[in-house]
């Protein structure tokens, strides 16, 4: 935000050596959905596009049910292109690449540990109570539907089938979930988070 002595104003304001100006940081939540002073046109929809340098960061926003696109060898120009063609936020540690005109919506992540990226990412943008976990597929980010177990039986170990009765598929690349010991170590590991989901 770019503030002047009679309010704030965007980038077209001219510039002069008699007046002062102060520059703030965007404050959480960002609303990105939302139309803004210095950013009039608002995403249609919050979604990520993780590069390689945070790119474990990509699992765990799936996890949470984000719609999150990643591909460690994408880079450079075709990420623009990408953000640009699919109105994503670009999240990354690469400054020359988020201050390049081009990105729009852009995060610097502060946090190296992928679980504290998540909770940065979550609080930043306000999406507490937009979490729902594990309704994308880990490692493609399509959206998961529910299966009839007899329609996947013969994909099933069996200590899977005889404990687990609930499925979902990922109609882009098949794979299969069912509610494992993971959802129970996504409560462990993000209590807040799977509580603002069951709000």
């Amino acid at each position: 935000m770019i503030g002047w002595q009679g309010g704030a104003v965007d980038f077209s304001f001219p510039v002069a050596d008699s007046h002062r100006y102060d520059i703030r940081p965007v404050q959480a939540p960002c609303d990105v959905t939302r139309p803004t002073l210095l950013r009039p046109q608002p995403l249609a929809s919050v979604r990520f596009l993780v590069d390689a340098n945070v790119g474990r960061l990509a699992r765990y926003l799936r996890m949470a049910g984000f719609d999150t696109f990643y591909d460690r060898g994408l880079a450079g120009q075709d990420i623009i292109e990408l953000l640009q063609r699919d109105g994503r936020i670009l999240l990354s540690r690469d400054l020359d690449l988020l201050k390049r005109k081009a990105v729009e919506h852009g995060r610097y992540v502060r946090a190296e540990d992928p679980e504290k990226q998540l909770r940065e990412i979550v609080h930043f943008y306000g999406l507490a109570h937009q979490v729902k976990p594990f309704s994308r597929c880990l490692e493609c980010n399509g959206t998961l539907r529910a299966i009839d177990k007899e329609t996947v039986r013969h994909r099933l170990e069996p200590l899977t089938e005889r404990y687990y009765h609930t499925f979902s598929i990922c109609p882009g690349c098949n794979k299969l979930y069912w509610k494992g010991s993971h959802i129970e170590n996504m409560r462990q590991t993000f209590p807040e988070l799977a509580a603002a989901a069951n709000d």
